[in-house]
């Protein structure tokens, strides 16, 4: 009894039933498909002979023929029937023919089937019933028909059919078929009681148990399977108990060291790429991501890639091979990163390593801007320096005699000391630009008044140099809002500019018009314009155009820098196009609300 309660006796019995049900079933199964296959075979023997047949007619024509109906008679046996048919008044019949059971040229004709063989001149295969005179009546037979074409001499077509009788097959077919049916009744029934047993004793349980496991797949690791026997299957519900309480506690455990492991990586300014030996990448962090993206654009390679860079990979190389930590360097598309890869082991075995990637890039352009700082500082003090400290010594040396002379020098110390102020002063307001510290008063402007004031400013020094200034105001409907005074320091510079670098006769024009919801300022010159490679450092501190196209007094460089800030500050972009000879023109869109 014991045995018999186990999980292994319950299963060891069913099996044993379910496979002795299947076993013999199958056996049914395979003596139809014999019948079947013996049919097939039976009809691939007919056809056979019906092309045995029509060969050995064909070798034998007119004088022959005799011959050849005789050999004819002897390839078939005493079941298989057959009709030679050379046109419809010669037609042959085999010796064991009976004329009770012959297929006549009526028949043939008659059926559209067994017709392509004259028609179409191609082998046909037909089950077909037709009567057969018997002592006890006239009743109908199934036969098995092949018609293969007969080719004769001058072109003529005729045919050979060859048939047999499927009377004892059918037969057995159905008898074969109602035993099958009733094997599969009782197979059915048997079939049934052994699911019932199964899905009382044994597939309740399990389906409880696969219930409680989908439960615990979604994370509801407090479910608990009901104890209902004290079998294996019991045991089994025992521990998944078990295994559920302690899967609950490991997760927990797991959960909050990932967490602590993500908010780690997330949190940190650095870049971390952990792969194993093979270079396949196992963890990034989002600065890792930036440089991977970084590095596969500048190789050409697919986003999806999982490549490690080949500097990453020669530092890992060495680390392995030394078993110590490589610093190295590497710059993409501009960036600078510093990287650091460690070796990981795994029972002595390195397993893989860790690279930490450190963007430098702000820290290198910060050296650099710090660097060209001092130095365009440098630069643009020099001059006035060496002004002042060359006029003041002529001064104090006595060097200018008259009272003019000396008013002269003065002035240029004077004109000298403004430019110095002009510089720190700008030089302030840019830091505190960038600083974000910019102040900006927006409201709703008259444009018309005011691009009229800013033009009236500057017609004197227009036409001091013999320019035309001009400005032009499309069709703006919608109110138009601002900080005046900072678009009046952006638009001054820019015409300024725009005047200086215009020769005698040229012309700026100050174009207004509204796009998109946005106001759109252009300030176009007729003058030298600006080289192509010197376009993208036009809104850097300190560029100045080259000194030979410039007319008059120099500016500071920081013009352009600041007017940049100030539209960015209004949420605006400023842009530049020039070519060499055709002139400049600085534009930029404000957005309007």
């Amino acid at each position: 009894m014991t045995f018999l309660r186990s999980v292994v006796g319950k299963l060891w019995i069913t099996i044993l039933l379910l496979v002795s049900v299947v076993l013999f079933i199958l056996t049914v199964m395979l003596l139809e498909f014999f019948q079947n296959q013996n049919i097939l075979e039976t009809k691939d023997k007919l056809t056979h002979s019906a092309e045995k047949i029509a060969r050995v007619l064909e070798e034998h024509p007119n004088d022959q023929f005799s011959l050849a109906l005789e050999i004819s008679w002897e390839i078939i046996d005493d079941v298989t029937k057959v009709v030679i048919v050379k046109n419809d008044d010669e037609i042959y019949y085999s010796p064991n023919t009976k004329n009770a059971t012959k297929l006549t040229i009526s028949d043939i004709k008659k059926d559209n089937e067994l017709a392509k063989v004259f028609k179409e001149n191609k082998t046909v295969e037909k089950i077909s019933d037709f009567a057969v005179d018997q002592s006890d009546g006239n009743q109908e037979a199934s036969y098995s028909i092949i018609g293969v074409p007969l080719h004769l001499p001058n072109g003529k077509m005729g045919a050979v059919f060859i048939y047999q009788s499927l009377k004892d097959m059918q037969e057995t077919t159905h008898s074969t078929t109602r035993f099958i049916l009733l094997v599969a009744g009782v197979a059915i029934i048997l079939t049934t009681i052994f699911a019932f047993f199964l899905s009382t004793r044994i597939t309740a349980p399990l389906r409880k148990m696969r219930e409680a496991a989908f439960e615990v797949a979604r994370g509801k690791f407090d479910t608990k399977v009901p104890i209902l026997t004290h079998d294996e299957i019991g045991e089994l519900a025992t521990a998944f108990n078990q295994m559920g309480r302690q899967l609950k506690f490991n997760m927990n455990a797991l959960n909050q060291e990932k967490e602590q492991l993500a908010s780690i990586l997330s949190s940190m300014a650095d870049g971390v790429i952990t792969f194993n030996r093979d270079g396949t990448i196992l963890i990034t962090n989002p600065p890792a991501d930036r440089f991977l993206q970084y590095w596969y654009y500048e190789k050409g390679l697919s986003s999806h890639s999982e490549a490690i860079p080949s500097k990453v990979m020669e530092l890992f190389q060495q680390a392995v091979d030394t078993e110590k930590e490589k610093i190295g360097e590497i710059s993409l598309q501009g960036r600078h990163w510093v990287i650091l890869v460690s070796p990981l082991y795994s029972n002595r075995f390195i397993r893989g390593a860790v690279a930490v990637l450190r963007d430098m890039t702000e820290e290198r352009l910060l050296e650099k801007m710090r660097r060209d700082f001092i130095a365009n500082v440098s630069h643009e003090l020099r001059t006035p320096i060496s002004m002042l400290q060359g006029y003041s010594e002529a001064i104090v040396d006595d060097i200018a005699e008259t009272q003019e002379e000396k008013k002269e020098m003065a002035k240029v110390i004077y004109d000298e000391s403004l430019r110095m102020g002009r510089l720190v002063n700008e030089l302030l307001d840019l830091a505190r630009m960038e600083a974000g510290h910019i102040q900006l008063t927006v409201e709703e402007v008259n444009l018309s008044s005011f691009i009229n004031r800013i033009i009236h400013k500057f017609q004197g020094l227009a036409k001091d140099h013999e320019i035309l200034l001009s400005s032009n105001i499309g069709n703006i409907v919608s109110p138009i809002s601002f900080d005046p005074d900072r678009i009046e320091q952006v638009l001054t510079n820019l015409i300024d500019n725009a005047i200086r670098h215009t020769p005698k006769d040229g012309r700026v024009t100050l174009k207004v018009s509204e796009e998109n919801n946005r106001l759109v300022m252009e300030v176009a010159d007729s003058g030298s314009g600006i080289p192509e490679e010197d376009l993208p450092f036009v809104f850097e501190r300190f560029y100045k155009a080259d000194k030979a196209r410039t007319r008059g007094r120099s500016g500071t460089g920081l013009g352009l820098a600041i007017a940049k800030n100030i539209i960015e500050a209004h949420r605006g972009h400023i842009s530049v196009h020039s070519k060499i000879g055709q002139g400049t023109t600085f534009s930029f869109f404000l957005p309007q609300k």
